[in-house]
């Protein structure tokens, strides 16, 4: 069938939390475009396409990649997803964000003209429910704990919490999150490349007893020899997120065993089909891996939990919900009920836009 049209439409959602910030920036708001393709018979698949500096890439980047490719879309048989998606990665290097849009609207064609759920894909589901895990933003100890305890009392048991490099207050952090959790929290903490080796083992270090999980990006993502001393010093796993942003980096990073874990993201690594090769390259090398932090609304997380559930060796709990702090999400069909992230139950990746939203008329 073929490609008969590719419309974009731009989605700026607020943060609930105006004062949201990580280690590299500040974000107020969540911003990418979202991507709807349409065949020649009225099927429209969906995808979204993020803005992230942090990974290479700016919003008004994903939006001319994204206008260039609907060039080389329409008329292309939207089922040769393979073909079409090589195609794309000849016409411009990187910019997997922009590719994870169409990747992932492709996807979700499919399988809406198949009448089947996205994960029905890649062998269906291995599991149908995920626990929330939430970030905690960077603030205070204080403040830092009162989000937690927020979240706790709507029935969240894992958390995020983000540092900054200083190591003494980023401790007091740990430490103040720990004791408003208690035991029933559990705990990583993401530094979003903020340490120095040597400051990213002392700090992870002594963070260990407060019983956190995993230590995800401690250094500069260009520091694989800092982050593989890092690995081998400290008694906590330590996952790479941002060195971890092409499949060639997987593979390094499996190679090098630069880290214990990988941070798996849809719009990282460029949509659905190269985050499960990502998975199957862990998978072989005897690397952990999870799905990390889906920042965005409903749509990306719909995609992202279909793929998760047909993944069979996550380790840890994925990071899907994050859409839970963003105002105004057009999405509907996933919800987060007393912690619990429930696998949609629609076809495709399983959301539609929301009645008399805007995203109705790019569908149409």
């Amino acid at each position: 069938m073929k490609i008969a049209d590719v419309r974009m439409v731009s989605s700026v959602l607020p943060k609930t939390d105006k004062e949201w910030r990580f280690a590299l920036a500040a974000r107020s708001q969540s911003e990418g475009v979202i991507v709807t393709i349409h065949a020649e018979d009225g099927t429209v698949g969906y995808g979204y396409g993020q803005g992230a500096p942090h990974y290479g890439t700016t919003l008004a980047a994903v939006k001319a990649n994204i206008e260039d490719f609907k060039t080389r879309l329409v008329g292309k048989d939207s089922r040769n997803i393979a073909a079409i998606m090589r195609d794309l990665e000849h016409s411009i290097t990187g910019n997997n964000q922009s590719k994870a849009a169409i990747d992932c609207a492709l996807h979700d064609l499919l399988a809406r003209r198949l009448g089947i759920p996205t994960r029905d894909l890649f062998g269906g589901a291995g599991r149908s429910e995920f626990r929330s895990l939430r970030i905690l933003p960077i603030k205070k100890p204080a403040e830092m704990a009162a989000n937690a305890r927020r979240l706790f009392d709507q029935g969240v048991r894992h958390f995020k919490i983000k540092v900054h490099g200083d190591v003494e207050e980023d401790i007091a952090c740990v430490a103040a999150v720990r004791e408003e959790v208690g035991q029933d929290g559990h705990l990583t903490i993401d530094a979003n490349q903020s340490y120095s080796p040597k400051d990213a083992i002392r700090a992870i270090t002594r963070m260990a007893a407060f019983n956190i999980d995993l230590a995800e990006q401690p250094v500069p993502f260009n520091d694989l020899r800092g982050l593989k001393l890092v690995t081998d010093a400290v008694p906590v796993i330590i996952e790479a997120d941002e060195a971890a942003y092409s499949l060639d980096q997987v593979m390094l990073i499996a190679r090098e065993r630069a880290a214990d874990a990988i941070s798996l993201k849809i719009s990282k690594l460029g949509g659905l089909r190269n985050t499960l090769a990502a998975a199957q390259i862990c998978q072989a090398a005897g690397l952990k891996y999870r799905l990390g932090a889906h920042s965005g609304p409903r749509i990306l997380a719909a995609h992202a939990v279909n793929l998760a559930a047909a993944l069979p060796d996550i380790w840890y709990n994925c990071e899907l919900t994050e859409f839970e702090g963003l105002e105004n999400d057009p999405w509907e069909g996933l919800e987060v009920i007393d912690g619990v992230l429930r696998l949609p139950t629609g076809i495709g990746c399983g959301v539609l836009p929301r009645a008399g939203s805007a995203l109705m008329a790019a569908a149409s």
